[in-house]
């Protein structure tokens, strides 16, 4: 295996190469394709053979491994992820501003901390797509700051802060004439397109602070968009490097849209992953009994962040399940099965994580602290799929910036490698 200062640093190019989740889709899909996968069209007939494939579904991933000794009644290796991180969305006619600043009209996308979010140079990043419906993505590096008021002018801010989602968050990005601003022909010059061409657009938010190693032993590492590109990008290295021929169809199913609720096209909650091992069971020859012994002999590991113990709140976690950063992947539990894991789950982590030589440590949330939910539950009832639910300690999860230990992302890429491989 490659050094951690290797892995770490390809962790943090991937991030800076992913501010939205149409970049985060591409640049997946363009080192995949490095690694001999091929692209296919989700409208034209697939390969049935033996090969390396994958497929871009808007700002959703999906790549597979399809080995030579695969039948109708094969099952499936999956990692699931999601693509998207919270922050802000274009809104329509975006060119704004007040007093003499330009601002730029957005809405918030998802649940992000929204201080975190004040006083940082932000890019714009997403796609546009032109009236004959072709894509185009683009990014601006640093061109925006969403400004805090100075002290001077609330006293009382440090006792307190709450925002306007409205009023409050809309970022500057120069001075002068709104009239004479316009954001989608600026984005447009920079995709090198006609802004008279452009017909709709999904353009977000992204910090643009580079990654960072720190820390005593620089064994800490503060990144945007961890919540989920740690996963993403774990899951990428994990199907990448796979050199042996796997018993089972291993799948990668990067999904969009989790920080809205999934509910989309290129959601977890949608047809996406159904369509897709459908089409490569049919493929095998299988009909719908074949299907659902496959399905039978699946499993899927949704990855997904997950909260370290914070040392300022620690009474916010449950006061015996204290995971800590380094420590491992997190193994997710949730008696209301907010995550999917179950008893049959949880001995499957516990041998991939043997089988790659990483421990685990376990998650359950304080009785009092309500805990978010994730890709897996979704799967898990969608297709019936055995799910186990897992990820990476974070501190500041939804933040613009978060933090974890360096050696989580690695043991959990070696954990979803024994996956893979059948362990």
């Amino acid at each position: 295996m490659q050094n951690i200062d290797e892995l770490i640093a390809d962790f943090g190019g991937y991030i800076q190469d992913s501010p939205s989740s149409y970049h985060a889709a591409s640049a997946g899909a363009a080192r995949l394709e490095r690694a001999g996968f091929t692209r296919l069209d989700e409208a034209e007939a697939w390969p049935t053979s033996a090969g390396r494939y994958l497929v871009i579904r808007d700002g959703a991933l999906v790549a597979w491994v399809q080995p030579a000794v695969a039948t109708a009644t094969t099952g499936f290796r999956i990692l699931g992820a999601h693509t998207d991180s919270p922050g802000f969305k274009l809104k329509p006619k975006p060119s704004i501003g007040s007093d003499g600043w330009l601002q730029a009209g957005v809405e918030v996308y998802g649940g992000p901390l929204l201080n975190s979010w004040l006083d940082r140079e932000l890019e714009l990043a997403g796609r546009l797509v032109l009236r004959d419906g072709t894509e185009h993505l683009v990014r601006t590096g640093p061109y925006l700051r969403i400004p805090q008021l100075a002290i001077h002018l609330d006293r009382e801010a440090n006792n307190g802060l709450a925002l306007n989602r409205q009023r409050q968050t809309q970022p500057v990005y120069g001075v002068g004439d709104r009239s004479s601003a316009d954001l989608v022909a600026h984005l447009a010059a920079l995709a090198g397109v006609d802004a008279a061409e452009v017909a709709g657009y999904d353009i977000l938010t992204a910090d643009t602070q580079a990654p960072a190693r720190f820390g005593q032993n620089g064994e800490l590492f503060a990144a945007g968009r961890m919540d989920n590109l740690t996963s993403v990008w774990a899951g990428l290295h994990a199907i990448e490097t796979l050199t042996a021929d796997p018993e089972h169809i291993v799948m990668l199913a990067a999904f969009d849209h989790e920080e809205l609720g999934s509910e989309t096209r290129s959601g977890a909650s949608g047809p996406l992953l159904a369509e897709i091992t459908e089409r490569i069971s049919l493929g095998l020859g299988a009909d719908a009994a074949e299907r659902a012994r496959a399905y039978a002999g699946s499993w899927c590991l949704s990855a997904d962040a997950g909260h370290s113990v914070h040392p300022n709140y620690g009474e916010m976690h449950d006061p015996n399940v204290r995971p800590l950063a380094g420590s491992g992947p997190l193994l997710k539990i949730n008696a209301n099965q907010r995550y999917a894991t179950d008893a049959h789950g949880a001995a499957l982590f516990a041998r991939a994580c043997e089988a790659a030589g990483v421990q685990y440590q376990e998650f359950v949330s304080n009785n009092t602290v309500p805990c978010g939910s994730t890709i897996g539950p979704l799967t898990a009832t969608r297709l019936g799929i055995r799910t186990v639910d897992v990820g990476v300690p974070l501190l500041s999860m939804h933040s613009a910036r978060e933090l974890c230990h360096v050696n989580d992302p690695i043991a959990l890429s070696g954990a979803i490698s024994a996956f893979f491989a059948g362990a």
